[in-house]
């Protein structure tokens, strides 16, 4: 494994952290102040393009048989955009339908274009023209950086080079990856953490972080994919904890509070996943404010990705029902983080 990042002293400290963590509640926090809240926001917004995927794909996403996407994506990748919104009209959407000025694109809207310097160009040109930042590029269906076979492995390192690439250009900080793999825990953490940082290196030479997002199965285990990064050991490695993403399969769950605690000392993103909404505004399912204590306690300030995956509300309204969960919940812990 690479040298420096975090060791396994390091990690033995932040699991202390993140359990600590755990007891933050919405009552809970420093002592406030009556101090006024100052006037620069303890974190920013940004908009993960998965937030419209259904405006994107179309509606025949959603109707698509067991399969059938993942081949088109191979085969044919622009023929899965068959949505209102063209991917490259992602940024002024962002701006311009969202007075959000920060986005995080994923792949699966540009499969074939991560060498298409005209492209990628284009949508820079586009994002720089309504003041939008590229934050990173979330990279999916490229194969598993934790599989079994050593050969298969190496090809999805090289499958994520180009990704690497196409970051940099836009002038993104990270591409967001998946741990996935096979075999026991113990293996699964071993193989995911060779891959891992392997990748690591590469992004270390463009500049760039290769970031983890709990996304399924093991992955999901928040203290698993902590010590896969412990066992990585590079300092260009860390996480994307996602708010809802802590499914482990065959009708398991893992602790959402506790998973987002057990990432946040290696975030360098966060994704505020939501899907629907109480008449007053809140999460059905996620306690907002008590993710977002959690988020800031362990001294994050970074972007807060909204990422919207909801069925009842159009992926608009979503979105936008969303932002003002943050900026309220924003507002009313202000004095307890300064």
């Amino acid at each position: 494994m690479a040298q420096g990042g975090v060791g396994r002293r390091t990690f033995i400290r932040h699991a202390a952290a993140a359990t600590a963590g755990l007891g933050l509640s919405a009552s809970a926090g420093c002592e406030r102040s009556a101090e006024p809240v100052s006037a620069t926001p303890l974190f920013e917004l940004s908009l993960a393009e998965w937030s419209l995927h259904r405006t994107l794909f179309g509606a025949w996403f959603n109707q698509a048989p067991s399969g059938e996407f993942a081949r088109r994506l191979h085969t044919d990748p622009r023929s899965v955009l068959q949505g209102s919104l063209d991917h490259l009209d992602f940024a002024r959407t962002a701006r311009q339908d969202f007075g959000i000025g920060a986005i995080e694109y994923v792949n699966t809207f540009f499969f074939d274009r991560a060498a298409d310097g005209g492209y990628l160009s284009d949508m820079k040109s586009r994002a720089d023209g309504e003041g939008v930042r590229s934050l990173l590029i979330m990279c999916d269906s490229e194969g598993r950086l934790g599989d079994p076979d050593a050969t298969a492995r190496a090809t999805t390192i090289e499958n994520h080079r180009k990704w690497i690439e196409a970051a940099a250009f836009l002038g993104c900080h990270a591409i967001r990856v998946n741990a996935a793999s096979d075999g026991t825990r113990d293996e699964q953490a071993r193989l995911a953490a060779d891959g891992l940082a392997h990748l690591a290196e590469v992004g270390d030479a463009a500049g760039l972080d290769v970031i983890v997002e709990n996304h399924g199965g093991v992955s999901s285990d928040g203290r698993w994919l902590a010590e896969v990064l412990a066992l990585a050991d590079h300092p260009r490695l860390g996480t994307l904890p996602d708010f809802g993403n802590f499914d482990l399969g065959n009708g398991e769950r893992y602790d959402q509070y506790q998973g987002v605690a057990e990432l946040m000392p290696f975030a360098r993103a966060v994704s505020a996943k939501s899907y629907d909404f109480t008449s007053g505004g809140d999460e059905t399912t996620i306690d907002f404010e008590r993710m977002m204590r959690i988020v800031l306690g362990a001294g994050y300030r970074g972007h807060v990705g909204i990422e919207y995956e909801g069925a009842r509300l159009g992926e608009a309204d979503g979105i936008r029902a969303t932002k003002r969960l943050l900026e309220r919940v924003r507002d009313a812990v202000a004095n307890d983080f300064r």
